[in-house]
């Protein structure tokens, strides 16, 4: 931009080979008046450039002013272009340096708004000593300031760029740490990359299965949850892990992934997450969504479908002999007389029936079970077949 500018619009900026030797003779002095006045204005920099990044700084400042004084000479040749581009790949550089000591952009254009203000102070000053025309250090001081706004553009592109590699790569640990705590991990591996990702381990994680689609705004809702991307058994889904939500602190996660088709596990200690994900895939294969605590009934009497299927077969043997059409009335009266421990009138209300229908259909039951429905055993396994025969239909 200053050397187009040199070129087409300031073409009288251009200074005498000797005004520009007296004004390099100051830089070491210009440097050093920026650096105090950046680390006496911008707080974010006063214990940094207290040491050796005070050097380096002094040091950047040197080199960016010289590489525009050798830019604006009047004995400019074709090479000129070379010192301004080193200077912005240096200041891109030093974007990226602050970047990743954790400062702000904000604070990075603050020092260049000093630097500029307190270069062209020095930079005048000479200028004006070596007897340059006002007309030309206007043109100069447009230089000046243009030439700062190259380099502070070129930091905050390099902080930028620095700032969303470090994102990708902390993410990137973040869900590698993920996938080491479904999958079971050894602990001192956990620990480890927890460290590397710099995510401290709660209390408890609780696993949430999310849509796709869903998952971004999960994200944003859920404070410092941990996405596991690309697990191989959730396609078209992605695992959240969401930490301390155990308790009455359950319900802001609830509350998160209401209406959005998800699945909730309960809570676990970070190191048992794996049977918080367990869960939720058991009641994912069984076509459930939501809270996986209102489905638990369900869970634990599918938990062993051979074993299920072996106790209706045995439990319900006497009603096999029996019309299917009758047999499904029979059992659909027992279940309802199971659940409201023989009250007639709210089995009646249950199954939209007369209580003489249900006193009808007991007395066939009776005389198929026969003691049978005496004995606890029995009813708690007619309870269990029974319960499962209904959620299942």
């Amino acid at each position: 931009m200053v050397r187009r500018m040199l070129r087409r619009e300031r073409p009288d900026a251009l200074l005498p080979h000797v005004t520009v030797l007296a004004i390099r003779a100051e830089l070491p002095t210009v440097a050093d008046d920026v650096v105090a006045t950046i680390i006496r204005e911008v707080p974010a920099y006063e214990d940094a450039f207290g040491g050796p990044m005070g050097e380096t700084i002094r040091t950047a400042v040197q080199i960016a002013l010289g590489g525009f004084l050798s830019l604006i000479s009047d004995r400019t040749g074709p090479d000129a272009l070379a010192p301004q581009s080193s200077a912005v790949d240096g200041a891109y550089q030093l974007g990226r340096g602050e970047a990743r000591s954790g400062r702000t952009s904000d604070a990075l254009l603050s020092a260049y708004r000093i630097g500029a203000r307190v270069s062209w102070q020095h930079l005048s000053t000479q200028a004006v000593a070596q007897g340059i025309e006002p007309a030309t250090i206007a043109s100069f001081a447009e230089l000046v300031f243009a030439y700062i706004d190259e380099l502070s553009a070129a930091s905050v592109a390099g902080h930028r760029d620095e700032s969303a590699t470090e994102v990708r790569i902390r993410q990137r640990m973040l869900e590698r740490l993920g996938r080491h705590l479904v999958t079971g991990a050894p602990e001192a591996t956990v620990l480890a990359s927890a460290e590397r990702a710099e995510w401290s381990l709660p209390t408890t994680l609780t696993v949430v299965v999310a849509p796709d689609a869903q998952v971004g705004t999960l994200l944003q809702s859920l404070r410092r949850a941990l996405p596991v991307p690309d697990l191989p058994d959730l396609e078209g889904a992605a695992l959240i892990l969401v930490p301390d939500v155990h308790g009455k602190r359950r319900a802001t996660v609830l509350r998160a992934v209401a209406g959005r088709d998800c699945l909730v596990g309960p809570a676990r200690p970070w190191q048992e997450v794996r049977a918080s994900y367990d869960r939720v895939m058991r009641a994912r294969e069984l076509g459930l969504v939501g809270d996986t605590e209102t489905h638990l009934p369900r869970l634990v009497l599918t938990a062993d479908d051979g074993a299920l299927a072996d106790l209706r077969a045995r439990v319900l043997a006497p009603l096999d002999d029996v019309r299917p059409a009758t047999a499904a009335k029979l059992r659909e009266t027992l279940r309802a007389w199971l659940l409201h421990q023989g009250r007639r009138e709210e089995v009646a209300a249950a199954l939209f029936v007369h209580p003489q229908t249900i006193r009808y259909r007991m007395g066939q039951v009776r005389e198929l079970f026969g003691e049978a429905l005496e004995d606890p055993e029995t009813v708690l396994a007619l309870t269990i077949a029974l319960g499962v025969e209904e959620s299942s239909g």
